[in-house]
C-alpha cells in the first residue's frame, strides 16, 4: 500500500508534508516549524502522529519539532552528520539507511548544498520524495553552506529516481521560480505549459506542489543544468534576479 503526502501551509510561504503509510494508517510529518496549523491537520488525519521527519536544521524547518514530539510522544528522525544542530534525535540516520513508517520504508539520501548536512526521505511505495529545500518546482535551494559541485551532485541523485516521484518540496517558490526559468529557458513549450498552470493553481489558491520528477527534468532548469559550472552559474544569477 503506498504513503500518500499532504501539504500543509505554514509560515509566510513553507510546507511541511503529512506522509501516511496507507496500509496502517502511520502518519509522519516532514519539517514542522509552526505548531498550530500542524497539529490541525494531524487532527484532521485522526490525531496520531507517529514519527517526525527533518530534512535539515534551519528554523523554518524545525521549529516546532520538541512541543509537537512532546504532544504526541513519537520519535524525530533526522542527519547524523547534523545531530549537533538540530533538534534531539531519536533516531540518526546515514545515507542510504531507512526509517519505518508502518509497513513502508524511507530512505535518506544525501543532498548537501543548501547546508552541508541536508537530507531528503524518498518512500519508494507511493514513489514520494521529500526533499526539503534542495530541489524545488521550478528551482533548487540557495547555496548557504554547500557549493555548486555539490548541489549538482545531490539534484542528480534526486533526478535519478522514478519519473512518477512526487517532489515534496519546502517552499511555495514556483511562481517566481517560474518567472526566472523563463529567462533561461524561454522556448521550452512544457516550461510554458506548466507556467501556465501554476498560475492558474495559484489564482485558486492551491498549491502549486506536489510536481514530479519527470515534469522537473523537462522544466526545471536547475535540474537541466550540464554540469556544476553551468548550475553555479544559474544559482548565481537567480540569487540576484
Amino acid at each position: 500500500m503506498p504513503v500518500h503526502a499532504t501539504p500543509v501551509p505554514i509560515l509566510k510561504d513553507n510546507y511541511a508534508w503529512l506522509l501516511q503509510d496507507s496500509g496502517t494508517g502511520a502518519l509522519a510529518l516532514v519539517d514542522p516549524a509552526e505548531a498550530d496549523p500542524l497539529i490541525a491537520a494531524i487532527a484532521a488525519q485522526g490525531g496520531r502522529l507517529d514519527l517526525i521527519l527533518l530534512t535539515h536544521h534551519h528554523a523554518d524547518h524545525v521549529a516546532a519539532t520538541e512541543l509537537l514530539r512532546d504532544r504526541y510522544r513519537c520519535p524525530v528522525a533526522g542527519a547524523r552528520l547534523d545531530a549537533h544542530r538540530l533538534p534531539r534525535l531519536d533516531i540518526a540516520l546515514d545515507e542510504g539507511e531507512e526509517v519505518a513508517l508502518g509497513v513502508a520504508r524511507g530512505r535518506v539520501i544525501a543532498t548537501p548544498g543548501h547546508t552541508r548536512g541536508h537530507i531528503a526521505w524518498f518512500f519508494a511505495d507511493g514513489a514520494v520524495l521529500a526533499c526539503g529545500d534542495t530541489l524545488f518546482s521550478l528551482g533548487c535551494g540557495r547555496l548557504f553552506e554547500g557549493t555548486a559541485a555539490e548541489m549538482f551532485a545531490s539534484l542528480a541523485k534526486l533526478a535519478a529516481l522514478p519519473d512518477e516521484t512526487l517532489v515534496c518540496c519546502g517552499h511555495e517558490y514556483t511562481l517566481a521560480n517560474a518567472r526566472f526559468a523563463r529567462t533561461v529557458d524561454p522556448d521550452n513549450p512544457a516550461l510554458t505549459a506548466r507556467i501556465a498552470e501554476v498560475e492558474r493553481l495559484r489564482a485558486a489558491g492551491l498549491p502549486s506542489v506536489p510536481t514530479t520528477l519527470a515534469l522537473e527534468r523537462a522544466t526545471n532548469p536547475f535540474l537541466r543544468a550540464a554540469d556544476a559550472a553551468i548550475l553555479g552559474a544559474l544559482r548565481a544569477r537567480k540569487d540576484n534576479f
